[in-house]
């Protein structure tokens, strides 16, 4: 009898646990990154602690990507199992309430238990932002790369171009403590695009998934090309440019 009394309630404390996806912006300049790292201040850090004080007990919050320390975010997707009962909007309130300002909690909606937002994820998009002006304004500094020095935007275009369609990308990662596991460094860029004017360069990327520091060495390649260090732009190089800064790159949307 005790078994199955056992048995009734591991089954009915299933039925009543909820699946919860968010989507959130964050400013990441004074974060180190989506990941927890011990004793440093992370976004999935203060989500999970907020979450879990109001679930009462340990909650993981998975991410769809690790963005890095410095990186932004206008449209993050995360998600958490929980049993609290709190309605939505409630739940939106709370965690906002709770949470830094540097980071904010647009839409809360629920989903089947088994969603999760990085294996579940189809396409991803980054946007690389960079001030060409001479003097940057200090309320565009924290967002942007300044580069104001002389560039050759078509050759910039037409590499940017290059990246599209499915490549080994390796040249293009930092080393990770997922590369143990073996695992391709093959993705697919669905669009890739380079646009320039009234002072501004902004580079905007759509792929199957991007690997760490991907998108900040392809930028720094087409810096590259536009400062005329790359004999061929029509294809791929060999080997990636200097990683361009954090701040300039934001994730600005995941679909699934």
């Amino acid at each position: 009898m005790r078994a199955r009394d056992s048995g009734n309630k591991a089954r009915l404390t299933a039925e009543l646990m909820r699946r919860i996806k968010i989507q959130l912006a964050y400013d990441g300049g004074g974060f180190h990154g989506w990941q927890i790292q011990p004793g440093l201040p992370t976004i999935q850090g203060a989500l999970e602690e907020i979450v879990s004080a109001m679930e009462g007990a340990p909650v993981a919050v998975a991410g769809s990507g690790r963005t890095d320390a410095g990186v932004h975010a206008l449209a993050q997707v995360a998600a958490f199992t929980i049993g609290n009962p709190i309605p939505l909007d409630n739940l939106r309130r709370a965690v906002n309430r709770l949470l830094p300002p540097a980071i904010r909690v647009f839409a809360v909606e629920e989903v089947p238990l088994d969603f999760h937002p990085r294996f579940d994820a189809k396409a991803k998009t980054y946007e690389y932002r960079i001030v060409r002006r001479e003097t940057c304004s200090p309320f565009e500094w924290p967002y942007a790369h300044h580069y104001p020095y002389p560039l050759d935007d078509e050759r910039m275009v037409q590499l940017a171009g290059a990246f599209e369609g499915e490549h080994d990308f390796t040249a293009f990662a930092a080393s990770d403590d997922r590369d143990a596991e073996g695992k391709s460094k093959v993705r697919t860029v669905f669009s890739s695009t380079l646009e320039s004017g009234s002072g501004r360069m902004t580079y905007r990327v759509r792929g199957s998934g991007f690997l760490k520091h991907m998108v900040r060495n392809m930028v720094g390649t087409l810096i590259e090309a536009g400062r005329g260090n790359l004999e061929d732009v029509a294809r791929l190089p060999a080997k990636s440019g200097a990683t361009a800064p954090a701040k300039g790159l934001f994730l600005v949307g995941v679909e699934y």
